[in-house]
């Protein structure tokens, strides 16, 4: 009787053990599909955050995308995943409203940019570090709060891919989502800021051809940054004039369905008219389109929160 038990035992365990692998196997495979499926965002993630880190001094860089990373973490698993995952399952008709709201703030973020390059304004080229510890604060809570907005909208896009799942599957899934896309864009944004220091190093190598390589990536780096600076602000009015556009005729809104019908059926039109390259150029028009409405709503954001006061101020 007790070696039947204990067999019968083993059999239990070993039937839980598969369970639980069959389980892990499951909450990766979800996790890595949730992740693709929010490609696009972590790319305009990875995009935005270095623009950031103009005018700190190189010693300071690592540690503030360090501080990035983990506002980025603790935006995700703290903030964003508990509420994503108690709207989905209570008033999931909140979840477009939320998303557009984000938004407009980048479309606001983005469009501010613009009209400040536009009308001749200059950045302080001084180090932050040199203007002292509140303004490496100021650096650092920007680039969190812009996180926020693109971390939900990360977030949410995985939610949507592991919906059908059960809520701790959900859960597990967009932890490991979470963790993973954070490690991924702030692992490219540090080697990003580092890879002038990485030129130097490679300058010094006995090889003519390291030092060749070195020198390349020291000359070449700041293009490459200012050209990342542009694509930044670019991704935040792609990105917020996409999500108000998609979120407008969402399930639970459904306000205003025209922008994106018809910028989905010119996008369809395209991609079957130009064969191989349809699909490149289909996109281009959607991501054209997306920037076009951004840059649209935050101008107007813009005018509201800065060009109003000034009125008020010259009043007085």
């Amino acid at each position: 009787m007790a070696i039947g038990g204990l067999i019968g035992l083993l059999d239990d365990i070993a039937a839980l053990a598969k369970l639980a692998a069959a389980s892990l196997d499951d909450v990766s495979a979800a996790a890595g599909r949730a992740t693709a499926k929010a490609a696009g965002v972590v790319v305009d993630d990875t995009a935005v955050t270095p623009q950031y880190l103009q005018g700190v001094t190189a010693e300071r860089e690592l540690a503030i995308v360090k501080q990035i990373a983990l506002g980025s973490i603790r935006n995700k698993l703290i903030f964003i995943l508990p509420v994503a995952l108690l709207l989905n399952h209570f008033l999931p008709s909140l979840l477009p409203i939320i998303l557009m709201i984000g938004g407009i703030y980048l479309a606001f973020e983005g469009a501010e940019k613009v009209w400040h390059k536009l009308s001749g304004g200059h950045d302080n080229e001084k180090p932050a570090v040199e203007q002292g510890p509140e303004a490496e604060k100021q650096i650092v809570s920007g680039a969190i709060r812009t996180d926020l907005i693109l971390s939900a909208e990360i977030m949410v896009i995985a939610l949507a891919t592991v919906s059908h799942q059960g809520f701790w599957s959900q859960l597990a899934s967009l932890v490991v989502v979470a963790f993973v896309i954070t490690v991924l864009v702030y692992g490219v944004v540090a080697m990003l800021v580092r890879m002038d220091d990485i030129g130097l190093k490679l300058a010094q190598r006995d090889s003519s051809g390291m030092q060749t390589l070195g020198r390349g990536l020291v000359t070449a780096m700041p293009k490459v940054l200012a050209t990342i600076s542009v694509v930044g602000t670019v991704a935040m009015l792609w990105v917020g004039g996409h999500i108000l556009m998609v979120n407008l005729s969402a399930d639970g809104t459904g306000w205003f369905n025209a922008p994106y019908e018809w910028v989905h059926h010119i996008e369809l039109g395209i991609s079957q008219a130009t064969g191989a390259l349809g699909s490149v150029l289909g996109w281009s028009f959607n991501t054209l389109c997306s920037a076009v409405i951004g840059f649209f709503v935050g101008s107007v954001a813009v005018g509201v929160l800065h060009f109003i006061p000034t009125k008020k101020a010259h009043v007085e």
